[in-house]
């Protein structure tokens, strides 16, 4: 779902069944969400990471869902409740017959948290997106973020979408050759923000 003045992308992922549900990134608008899940029993909310754009709904689906908040210790300082099940790479959530991988992607935030559904389908938050990175606020994350795309993202199956927190959803194979040319050009040390890979 699209939500919120930015806008950004929040999930559901539930069990083939619907009987079970986890909600991804509520960002905004806890009210369409809210609906979204009406007789999905939920069972988590997990947070890609703590920016406002992501969590500006969290507290009102928590206090009506009464689900427990999964996200990575290193985002609980800007989270404004408590993590109640704090997050590893590689922890397994159970959703009834299904699971998702949590997978830590440091870079746009120290706790940034991918998930993977499993089937080829791999939620980003703000990892990466069509045409680049997530935005960096040093050098240093940018760096983070390049050791994140060469030695995580990128070694994903090229067939793989990915689904970010902004915008339309991507292909892991169609973003590694536009990120191999951006690797192939020199950018300067200092370079951070906004970047695209062309």
């Amino acid at each position: 779902m699209e939500l919120g003045p930015w806008p950004m992308n929040s999930y559901i992922v539930s069990s083939a069944d619907r009987l079970t549900g986890v909600i991804v990134d509520p960002g905004a608008e806890a009210e369409v969400i809210l609906a979204a899940v009406a007789g999905i029993n939920i069972i988590g909310i997990l947070v890609t990471h703590a920016h406002q754009d992501h969590i500006g709904a969290l507290e009102e689906v928590k206090s009506s869902t009464g689900a427990p908040i999964y996200a990575h210790p290193a985002e609980s300082s800007a989270i404004p409740i408590d993590i109640d099940s704090p997050l590893s790479d590689g922890d397994l959530i159970h959703i009834g017959d299904a699971k998702l991988r949590a997978i830590h992607t440091p870079g746009h935030t120290p706790g940034m948290m991918c998930f993977d559904i499993g089937d080829e389908r791999i939620l980003v938050g703000d990892t990466i997106f069509v045409g680049g990175p997530g935005r960096t606020w040093s050098a240093a994350d940018f760096g983070t973020t390049m050791n994140t795309m060469q030695e995580i993202v990128f070694k994903w199956p090229d067939r793989t979408r990915f689904f970010p927190g902004h915008g339309p959803a991507g292909t892991i194979g169609v973003e590694q050759t536009k990120f191999q040319t951006f690797v192939e050009q020199v950018w300067s040390p200092e370079l951070f923000g906004d970047i695209t890979w062309l």
